[in-house]
């Protein structure tokens, strides 16, 4: 079948959404993500939200969905994700297209983030969507670093990249907070300021040689001082010496 073109993945959204529209037990529907905003390109995917009415069995539909997919549009496989009462279903279709869909309670239908474009219905007033909490963003970066060290004095590089590649997420979702940008899932990464995405790109290993995981683990510790630094002066000043310490 070979991978979609972009036109197939429109003919598919509006075949989604016609089934939506006669769809007796949803009162609403919405696009979510990128076709709700002017970020479509060629490898977006599709994002569906959908309102049951009440007193429909969620099950029900959940599962008249699933059948959809998989035996109209080449679903497969899939993945549930939740977010408190609202279950997304993630469909991987044969040609390589992610269509989520999402089933919301009608109580809580509505936007949570920017991207939400109403199709039909009524939705609720929006939400904004919570924001890491930078505390506990600082304090997973450094137990990520323990792990970082450890895995070095034992030879295990392997293991240490993994415990990096966590360092430096922590790391470049603090940035992504002080820089205003979307700090989940990385997405904000490449909007931040280019002295910041140069500072990331520094934390990266060239190498599995120890002496460049090292050379990658110091320069990431001394971006999370700096991140720390624009969060809590006092606490970088408790922390600057033993995550040195750590780092070597």
């Amino acid at each position: 079948m070979g991978i979609f073109t972009a036109e197939e993945r429109e003919r598919l959204r509006g075949e989604l959404v016609s089934a939506a529209q006669n769809d007796r037990n949803l009162r609403g529907a919405a696009h979510t993500g990128s076709g709700a905003s002017s970020r479509v390109d060629r490898w977006s995917d599709i994002d569906l939200a959908l309102c049951l009415a009440p007193g429909t069995p969620h099950e029900q539909v959940v599962a008249e969905w699933t059948e959809r997919l998989y035996s109209h549009h080449g679903a497969v496989a899939h993945v549930d994700v939740r977010r408190g009462a609202t279950l997304y279903r993630v469909f991987l279709l044969k040609d390589t297209l992610q269509v989520d869909i999402s089933f919301w309670r009608a109580e809580e239908f509505g936007a949570i983030g920017p991207d939400f474009k109403l199709i039909f219905g009524e939705a609720n007033p929006p939400r904004p969507a919570g924001q890491p909490d930078a505390g506990v963003l600082i304090g997973m970066a450094w137990l990520y670093a323990l792990h970082v060290r450890s895995s070095l004095e034992r030879g295990r590089i392997l293991q240490a990249e993994y415990m990096l590649s966590g360092m430096r997420n922590h790391i470049g979702e603090l940035a992504c907070l002080r820089c205003g940008v979307i700090a989940a899932q990385g997405r904000g990464l490449d909007d931040l300021p280019a002295a910041r995405r140069a500072t990331a790109a520094a934390c990266l290993p060239r190498s599995l040689e120890p002496s460049e995981m090292k050379r990658a683990f110091q320069t990431a510790m001394q971006a999370l001082l700096e991140e720390i630094r624009h969060v809590d002066g006092e606490l970088e000043g408790r922390l600057a010496g033993p995550l040195r310490d750590m780092a070597g």
